[in-house]
């Protein structure tokens, strides 16, 4: 086990993604010496190379496009989006052609593109730089659309992203990047599954159902319920698209609501 915080779990996620898939690259917006705005990238294109680790102009419909053509080259590119509030350039890319080429070629076709989208607010930021546009995503067939809340989810899932052969958006929680946490690196454990949701805390009362930046504020509800005599379940979605419904069908015939 070893401690490290969201933001470096992604970082080192990445980093055993380009080590052991020669096929893999990051593309985005000063994610190269600068390591991005957050420093998820931080190092990797000293150690890959720019060929691999690739700056891009600032425009996200190109840098979406230009995946969708590397990956039905054979390539596993995986996107970043600057900030959420920055990905609606991007938007026509990503629902009317990356999310309907598989089913468009009549699955001939696959389109394995990752998109790493930094999102949410509780950082003091302005305008486009604390949006949450999950939702107008979770709503296009097609997509599949994680969130990790921990550093071991999120270590995992940015590499489960790439070895999913359908288009992935991984909603990365901006306000909990150095959120710290345990992350065994030899094996996932129980989120050898991405698209399973998994129940943090059992209750009997009622069931409350979270995902990313909100799962540490259900966790403290639910213990500070606790201290009144409450037993709240918590249930941390981790996919938005799918959605786990047994996980929370099945708490939810526990606890009533």
């Amino acid at each position: 086990m070893t401690t490290m915080t969201i933001a470096k779990a992604i970082n080192e996620g990445l980093r055993a993604t380009l080590t052991n898939n020669p096929r893999a690259l990051l593309m985005g917006e000063d994610i190269g010496p600068l390591g991005g705005v957050y420093r998820v990238t931080d190092g990797l294109i000293a150690e890959f190379g720019a060929d691999r680790v690739v700056d891009t102009p600032l425009a996200e419909s190109g840098i979406i496009g230009t995946a969708i053509g590397l990956s039905l080259r054979g390539y596993l590119p995986v996107c970043e989006i600057q900030f959420d509030g920055f990905v609606f350039p991007g938007f026509n890319q990503i629902t009317t052609q990356l999310a309907k080429m598989h089913s468009r070629s009549n699955g001939n076709l696959t389109v394995p593109v990752v998109i790493r989208i930094p999102y949410g607010g509780g950082i003091g930021s302005i305008e486009h730089h604390s949006e949450s546009p999950e939702a107008l995503f979770a709503h296009t067939a097609g997509l599949r659309i994680i969130t990790p809340s921990n550093p071991h989810d999120a270590y995992w899932m940015i590499q489960q992203a790439v070895d999913c052969q359908d288009p992935v958006i991984v909603f990365e929680p901006k306000r909990r990047y150095w959120l710290k946490g345990e992350v065994d690196t030899e094996t996932p454990g129980t989120s050898a599954d991405p698209f399973k949701a998994h129940v943090l805390r059992e209750g009997t009362d009622a069931t409350v159902v979270v995902y990313g930046p909100l799962v540490p504020v259900a966790l403290a509800a639910a213990n500070a319920a606790a201290e009144d005599g409450r037993s709240v379940e918590v249930i941390d979605l981790r996919s938005i698209s799918p959605i786990d419904f047994d996980t929370v069908t099945a708490s939810v015939k526990k606890t009533g609501g």
